[in-house]
């Protein structure tokens, strides 16, 4: 638990049918401008209420400040804060966001996980999973290392124990671990080679084309191809042991292999 809390502060310190179109992915983010919870607190949105807002909303806990989903049901976000922590009753404040357009994200956390540099940069114990799962034929995403330590980056379905790490002990994830070893189901699917292990400053990219993810170092093929996971998957990280990474799904760090390109959503209109 101690190290989710100095971890923390060392991140912010660094400163329907038929067919609908895909469209492109916005960043995982937290909201800091509703930050504010001085505020009067709101009624949550009864049972009755249309749902049709579409950010991640993001539920902290004062006990270790960490980061879950909460999605309202009405036209309105709002962001929710838990007082979870020993002797505390629990309560929640909720603050009105603008809505957004019609889309709908998912953002799920292990306990200990802490986000920051406005939902970038993972620190803590334990996994997260980003807030859209890969519908396109082929995509492409890269994390990049700011601080070693425990960590593994792939994707995993909604199944996945995020409490549970390393990930790729089971069906449902398929990850590189920091020591560059690929796992799914327990079994170790490929490696890097020793003399091509990421670093701190390394960015490592992901492709996953519904078959096989592959793993780029510093926009190089590691040609280490890893498969067997199956169903609708989502990018996934862990951390532990004072690792730190920065997602980066847009405006990447080196140029997407051929073909493959950004996570898009499929727009949901409820």
């Amino acid at each position: 638990m101690a190290t989710s809390v100095l971890c923390c502060l060392r991140c912010c310190r660094d400163g329907g049918t038929g067919h609908i179109p895909l469209k492109e992915m916005p960043a995982v983010q937290l909201d800091t401008q509703h930050m504010d919870l001085s505020r009067r607190r709101r009624t949550p949105p009864g049972p009755g209420s249309v749902f049709k807002a579409a950010q991640p909303f993001l539920c902290l806990s004062s006990r270790v400040g960490v980061w879950t989903s909460h999605f309202p049901r009405n036209s309105e976000g709002f962001l929710r804060r838990c007082h979870t922590s020993p002797g505390e009753g629990a309560e929640s404040a909720l603050l009105p966001r603008p809505s957004q357009n019609l889309h709908i994200f998912r953002m799920l956390l292990g306990t200990d996980v802490v986000i920051v540099k406005n939902g970038r940069r993972i620190c803590g114990t334990g996994g997260c999973l980003a807030s859209a799962p890969l519908h396109q034929n082929k995509s492409y995403f890269e994390f990049k290392v700011q601080s070693t330590g425990i960590w593994g980056i792939g994707v995993a379905t909604q199944k996945v124990n995020l409490n549970q790490i390393p990930l790729g002990r089971d069906v449902h994830s398929l990850v590189m671990r920091n020591d560059g070893a690929l796992y799914h189901n327990n079994e170790e699917k490929n490696r890097l080679p020793a003399n091509s292990l990421p670093q701190e400053g390394d960015v490592v990219g992901i492709t996953y084309d519904h078959v096989e993810l592959n793993v780029y170092l510093n926009g190089k093929n590691m040609h280490c191809p890893a498969s067997g996971i199956r169903g609708t998957v989502y990018p996934v990280v862990y951390v532990d042991d004072s690792a730190i990474l920065d997602c980066q799904f847009s405006e990447f760090y080196h140029t997407p292999p051929p073909g493959f390109e950004k996570i898009l959503f499929e727009q949901q209109i409820f």
